[in-house]
């Protein structure tokens, strides 16, 4: 056996405390081990604690070392055996053979155990266990051999046997299993052990055919603590053994009860500066700590940090500081904050002392006026000395400073609950007909509004009342012929801390004194002398309002009271309870239990919470999120999704979580193209030039995207592709010194990692894109800009396309400080497309068939959002197992989605019933949350589900199964179908890649265009994808994502757009039978005509048809700015259709739509039907072209049309429309494959933009899709180097044009002399005949003059 040392002379100091502190991985471990370790050394003398420079450890000697653990492995001793019968009590006993003496486990004395004279919740069974002890469980059995048992019960704990505590786990108070018979043992053990000398069982259900029988064993072991008691005066000094203290590590743990709400636990501070002190205040614990800041009153270093709620409950309450250097956890019972320390040093330097229990010496630099603390302290530890032991034995390190004690004093107050909100009340009795009255009580709640007190006054003084309302106090006596006399004090009242309310009559006056503040008592004169009632009644007022007499004008009272006094003399509430004093209806006696329903918080992402005493609520404004925990992101995933909304280009934020953690963050969403681009903009997009840098004095630039490292990550894990584009302009600037030197020009990504590869390379390769592709200026490098050349400017320009290193954080330059050197670079905003998750499916082919993924955690709240489609009548689509617990969603029928969840309390069923069939291989949203106030329920766009959540009870879901998706552990009820883009918690679950590897499961899946088609608009059309669908635009006058897009430009006088169809069929009937098919679209049944105009010109040609049958159509606007639609048809003759409610030539936007199916013919313009006509007979076919604006073909036009056409178009026409043509999109999109001719100036605009514009004056309108477009930088300063050639070169370029433009006007002029000659042989062009032959020049001219502007602006 190895040698024992010799005990030390002295316990380590706190200083080498703190040194030991320094081989523990956890401060916590080592402060639960340490206080075990100093028990048994100062209490059964037998050990110490060993401080070793090299190994440290806290060591038991002179004795067997024993398990030290937070809770011992032996406690588990029956304390309730060895107990004499007399420590036994109960509410009432049935008979003396059925006496709590008879209520021990096993026995068979009396009747068998106790039972109480009734039956209800009211009564207890109270085991005095002598002195506090430390209580792991219990056990419980009904009375022998009987039919009396108790089937549920909770427990309540003292240690003065007043004042008693609820058992409560997981914050709630705990409903523990009896029995199910009389004699079989139900055993419980308590996941925290409690510390006390009492406890109570209170039964809440029993056996139905019996009474409540209860015997009952108690399971635990001795507990040894050193208490102190102060006074409010008196505090311990703590003193160094040296004038200065300086540590960088500290522990401190203690336990507290005080019946006050603000005093100073202990304190510590500093010459310069540093302090740190722990205070009560307004019932909440607050931590103060200041390193290194002689500043202190004007310094951001000091750190407050608060934790806690109700401390002054009179209750024990554990606290623990544990700091290491700047980082410090604080932990007030089991909520623990984590923070950092602002000050210049790592080290707490504090002078001479540290106090405890208050500040005996106010007015030391750093210290302000504080309340010393009023209560007891337990087993207070500082760096593992036990300071209150050192007291207790008078060792020269602690002064006492007043008169501390060393065993608790407990004040005798019995404190109440009013427990419901209707029936609640207490009635005491008074002294009548007193002349003047005198009530005071404390009360303490979290609502607004409540009758606190009701009294009848003698001799017709009619009824006083005091109450809350909007948390302000209210005193109000009311006489049925006076008016009213009312008082009213304080704000927000409703705040959970204990107020004190004085009410004082005497004579005609009478004074409200709200928190013994006499200073501010409000006094009201009565007409008539006040005299005291008989009876008063609190919190409320019982149902027979005949008997009682009492009136409530607002709700009853729900909260705490106590130090209730009438007349001047206490109530004792002891006597209420035992039914010998008064009278009252649901209330909890000798208890308070006010809960503080905001601590922890469980309103997410930042919201607010408030409370009333049944439950919690979330303000969630500013945050991003809604609901009613602020859980759901009000925000989509990605720009994907806000295209499927019908979104155009913009800036979004988007929450790539969801309900994650991560924020939203704010893009650019393109979504002018069937890949939808989202970009993110940095703080320096644009080019910057840099001079003057070197190896030793690098450039460096940063990016702030203004987002976190973790919603970019995000955002590019969840995209197809990401990209940022990166350009190095140089001038004898070197970039990778490729192919073998170091770089002198690096970038930093994610991570903060280091890449030398540049744009347009791969990662790995130390090359630019030039590189790869083998094109550099000198074939000897891998970048242009490492051929160092002197004069010329040369680039290397690329896309960095490695998502995992994305985003760019910053980038380094060093080579541009020798002569001639310069470089300007560029990285653009970070660019991605396409959503992973948005089209993930699986399709599920077997019942059997389910994807398995890891346990859902989600204890406190949980959303599930998917898409499914199915033909099955139901099936399960996903589905979590616990013990008990479990969560499901489901298709229960095929018009009914269900959504079922157990946490403990039994199952709850949400759900919704859809009015058609879900069962339609459709694609339909579902949307399921639970949270601590209700579950819900959506599906589609239908009315949502909701169900509020039990304010009691078990609130944890507790689940440890594997998610089962698309099927059940039990294999039945599985889902046949498709899920398609699943998220739990705001996770993303690829289903996709589990469907790969199993059985019965395919990834993707097909057929989206049957629930999506009909977001392809104007004739669009639904081309399916593998992910997803997009909208083929080709036969529609729109384009866009969704064929959404108007496609529209500006003419002018001259302009025209003329559409040539194929030759008529006597012509093409032996052609192929593609030929066939486009001669066909030239036979027309009917007419689907629809365009959009703006213009400020009558008249005005708009559209014209003609076929090789001289018939045609023409849109016109009159001289008066009416529409007319033209018919020539070779029966019906000339059918003319006026529109004349009003002028259509007055800048605004209008549509028009003309829709002939066979005879019938209807038009509308902005969306009003205008007109009805059904033709006699129709033969409209053979048609040769269609021509937009100005017509300037040779055809005999009627003179209306020609009048019409001499002025052409000026204005904006818009998404023209024919059958399934669209002659103006081809002129814009296709001018060189389609059968268009396009003459005079067309600029493509749009016109909605330019309704306000003066439509002469408007030449282009240019318009960018995204914010942050991209120019040709290949010569980066040019303006800086080039301007002088520019101004020259422009001057060259005017000239050149003006001279190219008059030989276009003179030749023009002598094709056109020439040609007249041949006009009588050529039908292709002719002029109306009513027209003279100088205005025919006229036209002409101003044709090649518009051509030559089209020139100019293009």
């Amino acid at each position: 056996m190895p040698a024992v040392p010799a005990p030390p002379a002295r316990l380590p100091t706190a200083s080498e405390g703190a040194q030991c502190l320094v081989k523990y991985e956890t401060l916590e471990y080592y402060v639960r081990l340490k206080m075990e370790v100093q028990k048994e050394a100062d209490h059964q003398k037998i050990g110490h604690c060993k401080v070793d420079k090299d190994w440290c450890s806290p060591v038991l000697l002179h004795g067997s070392p024993k398990h030290v653990s937070l809770f011992s492995d032996n406690c588990d001793d029956a304390l309730v055996s060895p107990l004499p019968s007399a420590a036994l009590t109960s509410s009432s006993e049935l008979f003396s053979t059925h006496s709590p003496s008879f209520a021990k486990l096993n026995k068979r004395d009396g009747a068998g155990g106790w039972s109480p004279l009734d039956s209800n919740e009211q009564q207890w069974l109270q085991v005095d266990l002598g002195d506090r002890v430390e209580i792991v469980g219990v056990a419980t059995q009904g009375r022998y051999g009987s039919s009396d048992w108790v089937t549920s019960y909770t427990l309540m704990f003292s240690d003065t046997g007043r004042n008693w505590r609820q058992y409560r786990q997981d914050d709630t108070v705990w409903v523990f299993t009896g029995n199910s018979n009389a004699d079989s043992v139900v055993h419980h053990k308590f996941l925290h052990s409690v510390k006390a000398r009492f406890l109570r069982f209170v039964p809440l259900k029993w056996n139905l055919s019996g009474r409540i029988g209860l015997r009952v064993e108690v399971f635990g072991c001795s507990y040894k603590s050193d208490i102190a008691d102060f006074d409010g005066r008196s505090s311990l000094l703590y003193r160094f053994n040296q004038k200065l203290m300086s540590t960088f590590k500290d522990v401190v743990s203690l336990k507290f009860k005080s019946m006050q709400g603000d005093g100073v636990l202990f304190h510590g501070e500093g010459q310069r500066g540093d302090y740190i002190t722990l205070e009560l205040q307004k019932g909440k614990l607050s931590l103060h700590i200041n390193l290194g800041d002689s500043n202190l009153h004007f310094s951001n270093s000091h750190m407050s940090v608060t934790l806690g709620s109700l401390l002054d409950d009179q209750h024990w309450h554990s606290v623990l500081i544990e700091r290491f250097n700047k980082q410090v956890n604080f932990t007030v019972d089991k909520h623990t904050q984590h923070f950092r320390t602002k000050g210049d040093s790592d080290h707490l330097d504090i002078d001479y002392e540290l106090s405890f229990g208050g500040i005996p010496v106010p007015g030391k630099p750093g210290t302000f006026q504080r309340k010393n603390f009023h209560g007891c302290i337990e087993n207070l530890y500082y760096n593992g000395v036990n300071v209150i032991d050192l007291a207790k034995r008078r060792k020269p390190q602690i002064y006492t400073v007043g008169n501390v004690t060393f065993s608790c004093s407990e004040p005798q107050i019995v404190p109440i609950t009013f427990v419901s909100a209707s029936r609640s009340y207490l009635l005491l009795p008074g002294t009548p007909q007193i002349d003047g009255l005198s009530v005071s009580f404390q009360f303490r709640t979290w609502n607004k509004d409540g009758l606190l007190l009701f009294t009848e006054l003698s001799e017709n003084s009619g009824p006083l009342l005091v109450y809350l309302h909007g948390g302000r106090l209210t005193l109000l006596i009311q006489k049925e012929t006076k008016n009213p006399v009312e008082i009213s004090e304080g704000t927000n009242l409703h705040d959970g801390l204990w107020h004190s309310v004085n009410i004082n009559a005497r004579r005609h006056r009478i004074t409200l004194t709200l928190d013994n503040n006499a200073a501010t008592a409000s006094h009201a004169t009565t007409v008539s002398r006040i005299y005291s009632g008989s009876s008063y009644y609190f919190g409320g007022c019982p149902d027979n309002f005949t008997d009682s007499q009492c009136l409530n004008p607002v709700t009853a009272f729900q909260g705490c009271m106590r130090l209730i006094f009438i007349d001047n003399q206490p109530k004792d509430l002891i006597l209420v309870q035992q039914g010998s004093l008064g009278n009252f209806s649901d209330l909890h006696i000798d208890l308070c239990g006010i809960k503080d329903r905001c601590l922890p918080n469980y309103c997410e992402h930042g919201g607010k919470c408030s409370q009333s005493w049944t439950t919690f609520y979330c303000d969630c404004n500013d945050t991003g999120y809604m609901g009613a925990t602020c859980h759901n992101s009000i925000y989509e995933h990605s720009c994907e999704a806000y295209r499927h909304q019908g979104k155009t280009s913009g800036f979004f934020y988007i929450d790539t979580d969801g309900s994650g953690p991560l924020g939203p963050l704010r893009v650019f969403c393109n979504i002018t193209e069937d890949k939808i681009w989202t970009s993110v903009q940095h703080n320096n997009t644009g080019l910057t030039r840099v001079q003057g840098a070197d190896p030793e004095k690098p450039y460096t630039m940063s990016f702030n995207y203004n987002s976190s490292a973790e919603q970019l990550e995000a955002m590019i894990s969840s995209a197809e592709y990401c990209e940022q584009e990166a350009a190095y302009h140089c001038r004898r600037s070197r970039l990778l010194n490729t192919p073998n030197g170091m770089p002198f020009a690096w970038w930093v990504g994610r991570a903060n990692e280091k890449h030398l590869y540049w744009g347009g390379s791969l990662p790995g390769i130390q090359q630019c894109a030039c590189g790869l592709e083998e094109s550099c200026l000198d074939m000897r490098y891998f970048c242009n800009c490492d051929a160092d050349r002197e004069n010329d400017w040369t680039n290397d320009t690329g896309l960095l396309a490695f998502k995992d290193h994305l985003p760019v954080t910053q980038i380094v330059i060093t080579d541009t400080n020798r002569s001639n050197s310069e470089a300007a670079w560029k990285i653009g905003p970070l660019r991605c497309y396409g959503d992973r998750q948005f089209w993930n499916a699986a399709s599920f082919n077997t019942e059997a068939s389910s994807l398995h993924f890891p346990t859902f955690h989600a204890e406190v709240s949980a959303d599930i959002s998917f898409f499914f489609k199915t033909t099955a009548v139901s099936g399960v689509f996903l589905e979590n197992l616990g013990m008990k617990d479990f969560i499901r969603v489901e298709i229960s029928s095929p018009k009914e989605i269900t959504f079922s969840i157990d946490v403990g309390n039994g199952p709850t069923e949400a759900t919704v019933e859809s009015p058609r069939a879900l069962n339609d291989n459709q694609w339909h949203y579902v949307r399921a949350e639970r949270n601590l106030k209700q579950i819900s329920l959506q599906v589609d766009n239908l009315p949502k589900k909701v169900l509020e959540a039990p304010a009691e009870g078990h609130f944890r879901l507790q689940l440890n199964s594997q998610l089962f998706v698309g099927g059940t552990a039990s294999r039945q009820k599985g889902f046949l179908g498709c899920i398609r883009s699943l998220h739990l918690n705001g996770q993303k679950l690829d289903l996709e890649e589990r469907a790969k590897m199993t059985p019965g499961v395919k990834p993707g899946c097909p057929g989206h265009c049957s629930s999506y088609g009909n977001l392809c608009h104007n004739g669009g059309k639904c081309v399916e994808k593998y992910n997803g669908y997009s909208c083929d635009c080709t036969n529609s006058a729109y384009e866009g994502p969704y064929c959404k897009e108007e496609v529209s430009a500006l003419f002018e006088a001259g302009t025209s757009i003329t559409y040539i169809f194929q030759e008529p069929y006597p012509v093409t009937k032996n052609a192929s039978t593609s030929s066939s098919a486009i001669y066909a679209d030239a036979v027309m049944s009917k007419e689907n005509i629809a365009f959009g105009f703006v213009t400020a010109h009558t008249p005005s040609l708009l559209l014209y048809i003609n076929t090789y049958f001289h018939e045609y159509l023409a849109v016109i606007l009159s001289k008066n700015g009416s529409l007319q639609v033209r018919y020539r048809l070779s029966k019906d003759g000339l059918l003319i259709f006026t529109i004349d409610s009003g002028n259509f030539a007055n800048r605004e936007l209008h549509h028009v739509k003309i829709n002939r199916e066979g005879r019938e013919l209807i038009i509308q313009v902005d969306q009003v039907l205008k007109l009805k006509h059904n033709f006699s007979e129709i033969d409209f076919k053979a048609i040769k072209s269609l021509t937009l604006g100005k017509v300037t073909d040779s055809l005999s036009l009627d003179p209306e049309v020609s009048k019409a056409n001499a002025y052409g178009f000026t204005g904006c026409l818009s998404s023209v429309q024919y059958n399934h043509i669209a002659p103006l999109k081809a002129a814009l999109r296709h001018p060189s494959i389609a059968p268009v001719t396009v003459k005079g100036s067309l600029t493509e605009s749009s016109c909605a933009s330019i309704m306000e514009a003066d439509v002469n004056t408007v030449t282009s309108i240019y318009s960018s899709s995204d914010p942050f477009g991209k120019t040709d930088e290949r010569e980066p300063l040019t303006n800086a180097v080039r301007s002088d050639s520019a101004v020259i070169g422009g001057v060259i370029a005017v000239v050149i044009f003006i001279i190219f433009c008059i030989i276009a006007i003179m030749s023009r002029f002598l094709y056109q002399h020439k040609q007249a000659h041949r006009s009588s042989q050529t039908k292709e062009k002719e002029y109306p005949e009513d027209l003279e032959s100088s205005f025919k020049a006229d036209i002409d001219l101003q044709n090649t003059v518009s051509e030559c502007k089209r020139e100019y602006f293009i």
